[in-house]
């Protein structure tokens, strides 16, 4: 039934962590400690604000936890600071195997987009600075529903917008909470488990598991 792979971006194609080299040039011996509380800290926030009804936008809360992580070390963060290391979240790396497979699954013919809390802008940015954006049928961005992910809400935007039902979609995600919405929403589902952590207990088991995406060719 699949007809289109959807993959989210942070963590899945991008190595979210690869901001750390950033850090340390801008806080020595603290980069890493800095970069793992900012994603911590940005997905805590953006699941407080879905609770509280707040109207924040990604990339708004991808700033404000910037300010919190730099903070937590005991450092100050200064508006140049800021500035390069928010621009440091439009040039993160591609993990090695995005491109290849991409390719791979654009010659067999399957649609593909990504789907993501990060705003149109972030996006297509990112998408733009790595080369793959011309791989991609559809930037799809969670604006569009107001809401973020992994409410069922968000994840329609993927139907809505490419006009398929959910079980022609296989959604993949690095993010154990995204796979289980996903499930929830309906499509089928692939864990990329980069860090060979156990599954979420949520009920909402993958439908694939693989280290890496490379998986999916074995999938489709």
């Amino acid at each position: 039934m699949t007809q289109t792979v959807v993959f989210d971006v942070y963590g899945t194609l991008f190595d979210v962590q690869s901001v750390q080299n950033q850090c340390e040039i801008i806080f020595p011996d603290k980069g890493s400690e800095i970069s793992q509380v900012w994603r911590e800290k940005q997905l805590q926030y953006m699941f407080l604000h879905e609770l509280m009804g707040h109207d924040v936008q990604f990339d708004d809360i991808t700033e404000r936890t910037l300010t919190y992580a730099v903070n937590s070390v005991g450092e100050d963060l200064t508006e140049k600071s800021r500035r390069k290391l928010m621009a440091g979240y439009q040039q993160l790396t591609l993990y090695d195997e995005t491109q290849f497979v991409l390719s791979y699954l654009r010659e067999k013919g399957y649609q593909l987009a990504v789907f993501s809390n990060g705003t149109d802008n972030m996006l297509r940015g990112l998408l733009n600075e790595s080369g793959i954006h011309g791989d991609l049928d559809a930037v799809l961005s969670v604006d569009l529903a107001g809401h973020f992910k992994p409410t069922v809400s968000s994840y329609q935007v993927v139907t809505d917008q490419l006009n398929i039902s959910a079980e022609e979609v296989l959604f993949v995600s690095s993010n154990g909470w995204d796979i289980a919405g996903a499930k929830n929403a309906g499509f089928q589902a692939a864990w990329i488990n980069r860090s060979n952590g156990p599954e979420e207990v949520l009920g909402l088991s993958p439908d694939y598991e693989g280290e890496n995406l490379t998986v999916l060719k074995s999938i489709l």
